[in-house]
């Protein structure tokens, strides 16, 4: 078995309003994290972490990179290897080099990692602000021959969905789907199908717990761990995780925190993709 835990959207920096009300309970940031890193060394002991980005709230270059090695800091306390996505915040003031060497990482922020028995394919999207969010032809070329290359299955990471999730009644893109979703999503989604090698898709950004089931393999959103579950303040923060088991019976989701969730899907065909049960 393999197990991966998941923090996604974590937003070092100050609180943030949207809509004129407070959304973002930035200020809890670095004690669910701590205590986040407590339940993992304790009681789930994963065998890796992923961070599925927006980390910081963004500020400016020197805010964002202080806030970011914080949340290094606090991470690297773990008992468990720790694998990095881009979030659109910490692009606007990070640059890529930088943000590779908080990782440990050399190279594009766009990587692939075998762990256990699997391959482990970080993607990167790039936001173009106000107008949409895109995957480069060149990584999603780069993506098919990676699934190509290995006969293990494969975990897919990536900030922002790539699935046609419904947006209606989501408090930050209802109003702007293209801002949420990858303008590729489709094209994407048939290199992820004609590949036969995935069994699972995860990322952020939207700031809820969501899951899409497309031609077999289970796209799933995880909630922000700071996101404000009340309608304004003074506030209440999700807490979110999850925590995923790989084995041969399948895959189990588990989001923990204040909005609890459970998925669970069988185990993939053979040479195909995961099936839900």
């Amino acid at each position: 078995m393999v197990r991966v835990a998941f923090v996604s959207d974590v937003h070092f920096g100050p609180p943030a309003r949207f809509g004129g009300k407070l959304r973002k309970l930035s200020q809890f940031a670095g004690p669910l994290l701590e205590e986040f890193v407590e339940r993992m060394n304790a009681v789930e002991r994963p065998d890796f972490i992923v961070n599925l980005g927006d980390v910081v709230e963004d500020e400016s270059p020197e805010a964002d990179l202080r806030n970011y090695r914080t949340f290094v800091d606090i991470l690297s306390r773990a008992d468990a290897e720790v694998m990095h996505v881009a979030g659109n915040h910490e692009l606007e003031n990070l640059t890529d080099e930088v943000l590779a060497e908080l990782w440990g990482i050399s190279g594009p922020l766009h990587y692939s990692r075998e762990v256990g028995d699997f391959r482990v394919v970080v993607l990167k999207t790039e936001t173009r602000r106000a107008r949409d969010i895109r995957l480069p032809e060149e990584q999603i070329e780069w993506l098919g021959e990676t699934l190509a290359s290995s006969a293990l299955p494969a975990i897919v990471l990536v900030h922002h969905p790539l699935s046609d999730m419904r947006l209606e009644g989501n408090r930050w893109f209802e109003k702007d789907p293209h801002l949420a979703r990858v303008a590729e999503r489709k094209r994407v989604r048939e290199v992820l199908e004609q590949s036969g090698r995935v069994v699972a898709v995860f990322n952020g950004h939207v700031h809820w717990n969501h899951l899409d089931v497309i031609r077999g393999i289970p796209y799933v959103t995880i909630q922000s761990m700071t996101e404000n579950l009340d309608d304004d303040a003074p506030g209440r923060p999700s807490r979110a995780h999850a925590v995923v088991d790989f084995d041969q019976h399948g895959i189990l989701v588990r989001v923990e925190g204040e909005e609890r969730a459970r998925y669970q899907f069988g185990r993939p065909r053979a040479g195909g993709s995961a099936a839900s049960e």
